[in-house]
């Protein structure tokens, strides 16, 4: 068992590798050959690794989900929220509401149930930093739109589950149900949000104060790892939100550290076989079958969550004054979705039970489309912006 395991890792690494150069040829990021090489490896096509071992695979998916946060953190440096203000926390909240409001209102519109509509709009809210962080590494992208980006980014999670919360809310005062408190519905997500940000930040601190008794690089990986995945770990424990929590690790130690540098160069020496895996898992995941149970609910969802992504970051661009790449090239690069909104499928199906099904097939079917569109989209739009130059 063990060997099998070994060599199916082996493969999954090799097939990343040749597909990601496959893709290049293709002017495609690397993210988008690891998904194809996923999706022809993974049960809809070859069945070499099969769905029993991509969920066996869980631990890495969170592992590389930790360490991406934990990089989004890295980049949320005081100095730049001091010269920009709250402009990225205000254009978060405005493309976050543009999907919420467009999903939700054309759902309505179209007459699907009013509480599915809301649990759908609520999760269109959620971005995934992953496939655009690895275009962002990938291409050394650099300018004022890869830097709101990376603000945004770090920002929509919170803003997202803020959002899901309410959402859960007005679901719950529309069943009438007699077991609903509204107050500890609302405090919900605020108590997820600000036990990550606490976790994240204590641990932000004692690893510069770890890191001032160890210099060498083999120690320091040991420790970022070992910072990193605790506290992904105390955080689920705690119910808060792990993808915060590692965020605000991030967020603290480059604000506190003054040889964050290095730390990030060690880590990002550490991660890409993590990440290779993870990408090839995530395709693997996806049942092409899948596809025919979208329906027209599902296709509506793909496309008004991204108008709604494109308006609200537009509307929010010129709310803050930001430079017309900004306002123009933001909202096609928020476009992939997993992680957080993955994690919302499971509360919203216990909310409207008997929409539960659909919530599923609808979020993992759109995932997987905006996991293949979204990396392209992204590298497309830095381009256009003058911020990515293309070897």
């Amino acid at each position: 068992m063990e060997s099998k395991i070994i060599i199916e890792t082996a493969v999954m690494i090799f097939s990343a590798l040749l597909f990601g150069r496959i893709g290049k040829h293709f002017k495609l990021p690397n993210v988008t050959g690891y998904l194809v090489a996923g999706l022809l490896l993974g049960p809809s096509f070859f069945n070499l690794i099969p769905m029993d071992m991509v969920n066996g695979y869980s631990v890495i998916s969170d592992i590389a989900l930790a360490f991406i946060a934990f990089s989004v953190g890295c980049e949320f440096d005081l100095k730049y929220y001091r010269q920009v203000g709250a402009s990225p926390i205000l254009i978060a909240i405005s493309e976050a509401c543009g999907a919420i409001i467009l999903v939700t209102g054309t759902l309505i519109v179209l007459k699907v149930d009013v509480k599915l509509s809301i649990m759908l709009g609520a999760i269109a809210a959620a971005t995934a930093p992953a496939q655009t962080i690895m275009v962002i590494n990938q291409y050394k992208a650099k300018g004022p739109l890869t830097s709101m980006l990376l603000s945004v980014v770090a920002i929509d999670d919170a803003v997202a589950l803020i959002g899901f919360g309410l959402a859960t809310t007005i679901v719950k005062m529309m069943g009438n149900s007699e077991n609903t408190n509204i107050v500890i519905s609302v405090l919900s997500p605020v108590y997820e949000i600000v036990i990550s940000f606490l976790l994240g930040g204590l641990a932000g601190v004692l690893m510069k104060l770890v890191f001032g008794r160890f210099k060498k690089p083999s120690n320091r990986i040991c420790i970022i790892i070992a910072f990193v995945l605790s506290t992904y770990w105390v955080s689920d424990l705690l119910h808060g939100s792990p993808l915060l929590a590692c965020m605000a690790l991030g967020a603290v130690l480059t604000n506190i550290f003054d040889e964050i540098e290095k730390i990030v160069a060690i880590s990002e020496a550490f991660t890409p076989p993590i990440y290779m895996i993870f990408f090839v898992i995530s395709g693997a995941g996806f049942e092409v079958s899948a596809l025919k149970g979208i329906g027209l609910i599902g296709i509506t969802y793909v496309i008004a969550r991204v108008l709604g992504k494109m308006f609200g970051a537009w509307f929010g661009g010129k709310m803050t004054k930001q430079e017309e790449k900004i306002c123009k090239y933001l909202g096609p690069t928020l476009m992939p979705q997993a992680g957080v909104a993955l994690g919302l499928i499971v509360a919203a199906g216990s909310l409207v039970p008997e929409y539960a099904p659909q919530i599923r097939v609808i979020i993992l079917c759109s995932t997987f489309i905006y996991s293949i569109i979204g990396p392209v989209a992204a590298k497309a739009a830095l381009q256009k912006s003058g911020e990515l130059v293309v070897k």
